[in-house]
């Protein structure tokens, strides 16, 4: 009895709309008592807005503690690795809820970390304090590096974009926490006291979730309804472990 780590964007929906399948997948999973955790690269939502947007898309039977994030992930690593405190961050409100409840402080001036997360309302000015933090010495952390964000059957900027930009203008390459990166599997496996047998990696994305996977060894589903399909496996030479067009293909008797 596997524990399937869910991707959201792509996956569960796009934007504010379901993708077929999903809602009925889910339900599929709390019916038989098959053991679920979203685990997402997006770190926008809180836990309590991602558990009422997909509420709001008619899922059924969501809890808060269903969801495992890429800002919760970062707060996580920073906290069991440094001891400052003292933040910048560009983010939203998942970040922030996430970096308060390990206890960091959000400061103007001498800045311990820069933390970056997608920040839609950010500007030049807030990019530009982010950089000049980086360049006084901060440590400089991504949440995740995500080229696109599926949004309503289009492809917004993903929080990669940004994080490339500053690692450009800073010459400093960022710690990168969130898929494909093993720091998230890492840190999630020993937060729910799992291994990497007991669990089945399931998204869209080959160059985050299939490949955190494909490189860790751990069991893959692809589905095909998000940023990939099948004719990008060879040409990332990635390789989910089974490719599915449609979840209601996961729904047993």
């Amino acid at each position: 009895m596997k524990t399937y780590l869910i991707d959201l964007d792509g996956t569960m929906y796009s934007g504010n709309t379901n993708i077929d399948g999903a809602r009925e997948f889910i339900a599929y999973l709390q019916e038989k008592g098959l053991a679920y955790i979203f685990l997402t690269n997006n770190a926008t939502r809180t836990k309590t807005q991602a558990k009422e947007h997909m509420l709001n898309l008619g899922f059924k039977n969501i809890k808060e503690d269903d969801f495992f994030t890429s800002a919760i992930a970062t707060a996580k690593y920073i906290a069991k690795n440094y001891s400052e405190r003292k933040c910048f961050m560009l983010g939203e409100s998942g970040l922030e809820e996430a970096l308060k409840e390990e206890n960091f402080i959000f400061v103007e001036d001498k800045a311990d970390f820069v933390v970056v997360g997608l920040d839609r309302k950010a500007n030049y000015t807030k990019y530009s304090e982010a950089l000049h933090h980086i360049l006084a010495g901060a440590k400089f952390i991504a949440t995740n590096s995500d080229r696109l964000l599926a949004n309503n059957g289009l492809f917004d900027l993903g929080n990669g974009a940004t994080v490339n930009m500053l690692e450009y203008a800073s010459g400093v390459e960022a710690i990168k926490v969130g898929k494909p990166y093993q720091t998230i599997l890492n840190i999630l496996l020993e937060d729910k006291n799992l291994k990497k047998e007991d669990i089945i990696l399931l998204g869209d994305n080959l160059e985050t979730d299939i490949k955190l996977g494909y490189e860790g060894n751990i069991e893959t589903i692809m589905v095909c309804s998000g940023v990939h399909d099948e004719n990008d496996i060879e040409r990332l030479k990635v390789y989910p472990t089974k490719v599915v067009k449609n979840l209601r293909e996961l729904i047993k008797d």
